[in-house]
């Protein structure tokens, strides 16, 4: 099987030790996550898959998530019902393939036929990802604020995706 037929599989007890070590290998740009934190926010996870042995995966929460992220808890408070993209994560050897548009068409069917209407994320501002901006605005997601977290340590803009039911 190519590359590119790969499945979008969902993610299973047995793919966390390496959805551990591909997202600690990325921690600047996500967050590090000791297994324990893993599991409980997989358990939390309102989508959560992978490609190939683990190519690449993607994890997002609804607003009804026990999740503490700052930016989670941001659009919280702004929106009444959203499905918020918290790390997609593409394997160095496995980049320009396609994967992580694969895995956002796919959430954008999986929040259409659940009835969810918003997607959100954010994009590190400070260091900026000018990638990773023109990636979402092709994507259809528009900026709709900023925010310094961490005490000063990270800057990032918020974007929301409209999906139609």
């Amino acid at each position: 099987m190519t590359e590119a037929r790969w499945p979008i599989d969902r993610v299973s007890p047995q793919d966390e030790p390496a959805i551990l070590a591909l997202n600690n290998e990325h921690a600047a740009e996500l967050s590090w996550l000791e297994p324990e934190r893993l599991s409980f926010l997989l358990g939390e996870a309102f989508y959560a898959r992978r490609i190939g042995a683990l190519e690449a995966f993607i994890m997002t929460f609804d607003q009804n998530a026990r999740y503490d992220s700052p930016n989670f808890l941001w659009f919280r408070e702004r929106y009444p019902r959203f499905v918020y993209v918290d790390r997609v994560v593409v394997a160095g050897e496995a980049r320009g393939r396609g994967h992580a548009r694969r895995l956002y068409e796919d959430l954008f069917d999986h929040v259409s036929r659940a009835g969810q209407t918003i997607v959100t994320c954010e994009v590190n501002a400070d260091p900026p990802n000018p990638a990773s901006d023109a990636f979402h605005a092709a994507l259809g997601f528009v900026e709709v604020g900023d925010a310094v977290i961490h005490g000063g340590k990270k800057a990032v803009r918020y974007y929301t995706r409209q999906i139609s039911g």
